[in-house]
């Protein structure tokens, strides 16, 4: 005979209330960082550029991201942004991350962008650090194929 006290029943209401509340509340998947980047943007459409300016992130994750800018941007439009990275590439080239997306939510001056696509570019090396950055690549290269540093992995 099973005793059912009703307590399992309980338990199971209270499981789904908090699950319930975890989907109603924050549901991106992206952990979101909050810098303060300086940007250009470009509005793209039928890949033309239709409007362009500039801005700063307040947010941004591996999906997306939130920047301010002076005047209202159309939801539903693509966006091309270049974003001034700061960190250096080898400590000479200054890098910039490329981000494409569709425009999402627009608040005022601020503009939430889904990115569809991301990835980091070089933005113009110093004359007199080219010689140090090819010099860099060229030893990484060579220590990558001569199989330096590459041990048995027990």
């Amino acid at each position: 005979m099973h005793n059912n006290s009703g307590l399992e029943d309980i338990a199971l209401w209270d499981d789904g209330i908090g699950e319930a509340e975890t989907i109603a509340g924050e549901r991106r998947g992206d952990n979101r960082y909050d810098l303060r980047l300086d940007l250009r943007w470009k509005l793209m459409r039928r890949r033309k550029v239709v409007d362009q300016g500039t801005g700063r992130t307040m947010d941004l994750s591996s999906g997306g991201v939130l920047f301010e800018t002076d005047r209202p941007l159309p939801v539903g439009l693509q966006v091309e942004l270049h974003i001034v990275w700061p960190v250096l590439l080898h400590n000479v080239a200054p890098l910039q991350l490329f981000a494409f997306g569709r425009i999402v939510r627009s608040e005022e001056n601020r503009a939430a962008v889904k990115l569809a696509q991301h990835e980091f570019r070089t933005a113009g090396i110093p004359a007199d650090h080219r010689q140090v950055l090819a010099h860099s690549a060229r030893n990484a290269s060579v220590f990558l194929l001569s199989g330096a540093g590459m041990g048995k992995v027990q």
